[in-house]
């Protein structure tokens, strides 16, 4: 009779316990919660401009002292993410999600609701909505749903027909309507299309209707890459910064960004284009012809550093140090921000919108504060023997150069 309750009491605890466990399952969210964590870095520059630089055209400005939320506070960060959502749809920049804010702090940004200073820039919108379609599938809360359509919406309406994206929308009367590159926000929006195309699991939430639009997006992103890729003089490159919406024809942005071949920005296009399955011949081409650009425009022997100097301010920043490019035999491969056009010189330039051709020509408060240099081309020069054996195996770009 002993061994009989014995049994009959272990029986009913496995039971006691496999329905617990089905209740905490069937609590949305509560049982999935640990499993997604905040990318952080994903919104890093935005953070980074927010405490480092004191804008007084911000809605609000970061107070000393105040505590932020972890990588787990999921649900606390996405609501972060709606009261910084416009009414558009989109996101403005230079914010830190991760900050718990006051409540007066709260009121000023929710009565800025409507003002339309909606952007990509510094990896805004498209991270955003990244974010909350992850929250929305481990909380199923349907406010996080909600909200990432709205920014997927503003995606397709600020998209131009021919497919590029601009920096801001609504349209701004400066460089900000041009077809940006820069910074990542061309792949950064691509990245999240071709997400929802493949249909991974956290955009399940897009209805058919919704998912064709964006689908749509997707490609007319990818014919604008492919149409704006620079021939220059015969001869394929890569990629500028920016382009003029109409004309594709590449365009100033900042006065010390000029048009011409931009190597860092290209390296990243190129990099998402060896993502694609199954590229089309269009695709495997503009690859193609990048690699043997990245290949023929390496600069050898040269390296930078940075050194200390005397503490200069101006109305831009305060700068303690400087840049000096010295030759050293075992540096790597190095490649310049921008070439020439036409000429494909190494190309530097100031504030002043004048062409320098070397990097110390440029005053020093742009010398050392802007990246001029960059190794990005060599990711894309890592990756390319995988990639070509993989799509084009009888066709090596860089084999061929080195005949």
């Amino acid at each position: 009779m002993k061994q009989y309750y014995k049994n009959y009491n272990k029986l009913n605890g496995i039971k006691l316990l496999t329905a617990l466990v089905l209740v905490l399952l069937a609590l949305p969210g509560l049982a999935q919660v640990a499993k997604y964590k905040i990318d952080t870095e994903a919104f890093g520059d935005n953070s980074r401009h927010w405490y480092g630089i004191f804008d007084k055209h911000n809605i609000i400005n970061p107070l000393p002292g105040r505590p932020r939320y972890k990588a787990t506070d999921i649900t606390q960060v996405a609501d972060n993410i709606l009261l910084f959502q416009k009414a558009n749809g989109g996101w403005p920049k230079n914010y830190d999600v991760m900050a718990i804010l006051t409540d007066a702090q709260k009121d000023s940004v929710l009565r800025a609701k409507n003002e339309t200073n909606t952007t990509y820039d510094n990896g805004s919108t498209y991270t955003q909505i990244t974010c909350l379609a992850n929250v929305y599938t481990e909380t199923r809360q349907e406010k996080y749903k909600t909200a990432a359509i709205a920014g997927l919406n503003f995606v397709l309406n600020s998209q131009y027909k021919n497919g590029g994206w601009p920096q801001y929308y609504p349209l701004q009367a400066d460089y900000s309507r041009c077809i940006t590159f820069n910074d990542g926000v061309f792949e950064g929006i691509m990245e999240l299309l071709q997400d929802i195309k493949d249909n991974k699991p956290e955009y399940t939430f897009v209805d058919s209707k919704l998912r064709e639009k964006l689908v749509n997006a997707y490609n007319k992103g990818l014919s604008c890459i492919i149409k704006t890729q620079i021939n220059d003089m015969g001869k394929p490159t890569a990629w500028c910064q920016q382009y003029d919406e109409i004309s594709l024809k590449p365009a100033w942005a900042r006065k010390f960004e000029p048009p011409s071949i931009c190597n860092g920005e290209s390296a990243n296009l190129v990099l998402f284009l060896m993502r694609i399955d199954h590229p089309k011949r269009d695709i495997i081409e503009a690859i193609q012809n990048a690699v043997a650009w990245f290949d023929t425009s390496k600069i050898y022997y040269t390296r930078v550093k940075t050194i200390p100097a005397p503490r200069m301010v101006t109305q831009f920043r305060v700068s303690t140090t400087d840049r000096i490019t010295v030759e050293d035999p075992t540096a790597p491969p190095i490649w310049t921000r921008y070439y020439e056009l036409k000429t494909h010189k190494p190309l530097f330039c100031d504030r002043d919108s004048k062409y320098r051709y070397s990097l110390a020509d440029v005053s020093r408060e742009r010398r050392d504060g802007y990246g001029w240099y960059t190794y990005n081309p060599q990711k894309v020069l890592d990756k390319y023997p995988e990639w070509q054996q993989k799509w084009v195996p009888g066709n090596n770009v860089l084999a061929k150069a080195a005949k």
